[in-house]
């Protein structure tokens, strides 16, 4: 993928932002706080600012923005279409910045600030005490879930990164193919620290979360704790590695299961089980379709079988390893939406016999779905 230019970027950041600045208008929200902090990680501030880390972004319904980073100068050479503060002009304190930024805005009439509802109480009755003249709302409900819908379905700059990710992914996932197959590639920490290179080596900044890797002792965890350790993995039986990496801070996310034989048959039924749910669910990855449908398919599979896929099928991805929306048959009511990027991972688990996940990423279309992603069953 060719880098996108700072114009470029800004024109992505704006258009976004107009959809956001509509949302505000249209519920009489006269401000929002973003807010990404320790503890606090909200991805709407690199969403809308392209400031990757660490800040308060502040925009009004008339579209003024204000980002208070903690690092001025990396919010200099990547931020957009916003005017940039520090946080040590305030104090680094959040709740003075919040303040000072809207007393600038100089916004009259009835005022309204939503402010991120992961706040603590103890920080919210601050802003109050802060906020004299605000009706500052801290709530379900509020801009702040428009933005999670928003970032649901992905603009034509996310996904052109979120496939680079996929590309580089897969290149990993090859070579791990190949180490299995050449001998050079032995441990669970041989393969992780494997990822943990070439990840980088290829542009990417990291990888989307702790590698999983587990090995035929091991593999019968959803998500093995600790992640991985210097077991052997890719020997005799079932091996997992759940694994992604973050392109301009877009994730894939990809689980790839090493069977080694000899398998017992037993071993080969979750196998086959898992395969044929992720094929069966797959057609029903589309646009206007519920998200349950699919997931009941692959329970379905499993169910026939009198076994049971102890998580859900799979969830978006993007600024986030787990975003909006939840592919779940239970009670859940969401539609496929062209522009969603959601992983399809059915899986099984068994002490004795231990596990299989297949996941892939999978991209709505307006007219279907396209797989970015080619982890698969290696067998060797």
């Amino acid at each position: 993928m060719k880098p996108y230019t700072k114009d470029e970027l800004a024109a992505v950041h704006a258009a976004r932002k107009e959809k956001l600045l509509a949302y505000m208008r249209g519920h009489g929200i006269s401000a929002a706080v973003f807010e990404d902090t320790e503890g606090r990680r909200s991805p709407a501030v690199r969403y809308y600012s392209g400031h990757p880390s660490d800040a308060l972004l502040i925009v009004s319904a008339d579209g003024r923005t204000t980002l208070v980073p903690w690092d001025e100068h990396l919010a200099r050479r990547r931020a957009t279409g916003c005017d940039i503060i520090p946080s040590s002009a305030f104090g680094r304190n959040s709740v003075t910045a919040v303040s000072a930024v809207l007393g600038s805005f100089g916004i009259s009439g009835r005022k309204t600030v939503d402010i991120p509802p992961e706040t603590p109480y103890p920080r919210f009755l601050a802003y109050v005490d802060e906020l004299g003249g605000w009706d500052v709302r801290c709530r379900e409900n509020s801009v702040h879930d428009f933005v999670t819908e928003q970032r649901a379905c992905k603009d034509d700059y996310e996904i052109a990164c979120t496939k680079e990710a996929a590309r580089v992914g897969d290149m990993i996932i090859d070579e791990i193919e190949e180490g299995l197959r050449n001998g050079s590639l032995k441990t669970e920490c041989d393969v992780a620290l494997l990822i943990e290179r070439e990840c980088r080596r290829h542009g990417c900044e990291r990888t989307g979360f702790d590698t999983l890797a587990a090995g035929p002792e091991r593999s019968w965890a959803i998500h093995a704790f600790p992640g991985y350790t210097d077991a052997p993995w890719g020997t005799g039986g079932l091996s997992i590695l759940d694994f992604g990496v973050v392109y301009e801070g877009y994730t894939s996310d990809t689980t790839v299961t090493v069977a080694k034989s000899p398998l017992s048959a037993e071993q080969e039924t979750l196998v086959a089980l898992v395969e044929q749910a992720a094929r069966e669910a797959l057609p029903l990855y589309r646009a206007g379709l519920p998200v349950s449908g699919a997931a009941k398919a692959a329970e379905g599979v499993f169910a026939a079988a009198r076994r049971r896929m102890p998580h859900t099928l799979g969830h978006g991805i993007g600024l986030e390893i787990h975003e909006y929306p939840r592919v779940s048959g239970n009670g859940e009511k969401t539609l496929f939406k062209a522009g969603m990027i959601v992983t399809l991972e059915p899986g099984l688990y068994d002490p004795a016999l231990g596990g299989v996940r297949l996941e892939n990423d999978v991209l709505i279309t307006e007219t279907g779905n396209e797989v970015l992603t080619h982890a698969r069953i290696i067998r060797c």
